[in-house]
């Protein structure tokens, strides 16, 4: 392809960037109705975040979009972030803003290229089809001249693709390698197919579970689309706020979010919500992308055995299979789900430090840290539920 020009820009606001031509980078595979391989970076998604101020002024999460154009058109795109904290990114480096603060640097403020309290992977940098390698190189430079510019401590991508890791990587990026687990789609039919790959033991296990959570005296559902209803986040809200408060201290996202939701993101979203006695008791939010299911959200009102294990875990299996969607990502963190039949799989970040003594501390640990990963990833597999020839299949 000829070389061009390419012009990058920081954008304040969504609404300084069409749904349209956004879109047209971030998930040009879902023209025509078809649906975005990754819902959080689309236009109405990360608009939601913006709108409702769950992001912007007061939260850490200060927008501050990149652009590139090449000739006035738009080619490729980038959710980045000021950030204040390290609160809402699951890749945790506390400990690096401590380290550095302790030897007398100021890590905040940051750069960070993500999807804000979206621990899911997808690509970070969003270029229209045709410009993958120019825009992809364009958005990682420019971002990184932008860090070095106004002298902040570090920009990092976080939950990028591996393709995009290994990209960054010879970009002179540091690579990060961490993991999550997720349940893998063999073709299965149904639930009963799953269980059949699984050893006699975790079978055996794991129906006990499912008869005991399905036994609480009420009923489970799930709602997507027009059949979402305004009442179903009233519910929701009340077990979000408690999940959060609990888990981070503040929910990340604030009630607007929601009605926001029901409006621009009600296809995107499967809401699984457990009744007992007439009052939604428990509930776990999902979003749907064109091959995957992402676990977001949990919450209770109150506590029944294995009730979460049901709501975050199966029920998003039966909805997986029954969409023919290829895997569940079930968010951050959870040897539990392990034994659920979620494997452990790696997730890629990416990290710039313009301290160069500090860089190659950095740089020392994640090489160390990428060693642990891996041999972690290889134990856990074993300890799996899955027989052994299903393992190797996997694997």
């Amino acid at each position: 392809m000829q070389e061009h020009e390419v012009e990058i820009r920081v954008v304040s606001s969504l609404r300084d960037i069409d749904a349209v031509s956004w879109d047209a980078c971030a998930c040009p595979e879902a023209t025509g109705g078809a649906r975005a391989n990754d819902p959080f970076t689309t236009h109405r998604f990360l608009s939601a975040l913006e709108k409702s101020g769950s992001v912007g002024t007061g939260t850490g999460w200060q927008p501050q979009y990149l652009t590139a154009r090449i000739g006035g058109d738009l080619i490729g795109v980038a959710p980045m972030y000021v950030k204040s904290h390290s609160q809402g990114e699951y890749i945790f480096d506390h400990n690096w803003a401590h380290a550095f603060e302790r030897a007398g640097g100021r890590y905040y403020p940051k750069l960070q290229i993500a999807v804000p309290h979206t621990p899911a992977t997808g690509r970070r940098f969003l270029v229209r089809p045709g410009f993958e390698e120019t825009g992809t190189a364009a958005l990682a430079q420019g971002a990184v001249q932008l860090a070095s510019n106004n002298r902040v401590s570090s920009l990092h991508v976080t939950f990028c693709t591996q393709e995009e890791a290994h990209c960054g990587e010879a970009l002179g990026l540091l690579l990060r390698k961490t993991q999550q687990f997720h349940w893998l789609n063999n073709g299965y039919e149904h639930f009963g197919d799953f269980l059949n790959s699984l050893s006699s033991r975790k079978r055996k296990n794991m129906r006990k579970e499912r008869a005991a959570a399905q036994g609480f005296g009420g009923t489970i559902q799930t709602f997507s689309g027009d059949a979402l209803q305004p009442e179903h986040w009233d519910a929701f809200w009340t077990f979000y706020q408690d999940t959060g408060a609990r888990k981070w201290g503040t929910p990340y996202l604030t009630r607007a979010f929601f009605d926001i939701a029901q409006d621009t993101l009600r296809e995107d979203m499967a809401l699984v919500l457990a009744e007992r006695e007439g009052r939604w008791v428990a509930g776990a939010l999902n979003f749907i992308g064109a091959e995957t299911l992402y676990g977001r959200y949990w919450g209770c009102s109150e506590h029944h055995p294995f009730l979460h294990f049901e709501l975050c875990y199966y029920q998003a299996i039966d909805i997986a299979i029954a969409r023919g969607l290829a895997r569940v990502e079930a968010g951050a963190q959870g040897e539990h789900k392990l034994a659920r039949g979620y494997l452990p799989t790696p997730t890629w970040s990416l990290h710039w430090i313009a301290d160069r003594g500090f860089r190659d501390a950095i740089a020392s640990y994640l090489r160390a840290e990428r060693e642990a990963v891996e041999e972690e990833i290889d134990v856990l597999t074993d300890y799996g539920p899955f027989r052994r020839v299903e393992v190797e299949e996997q694997q």
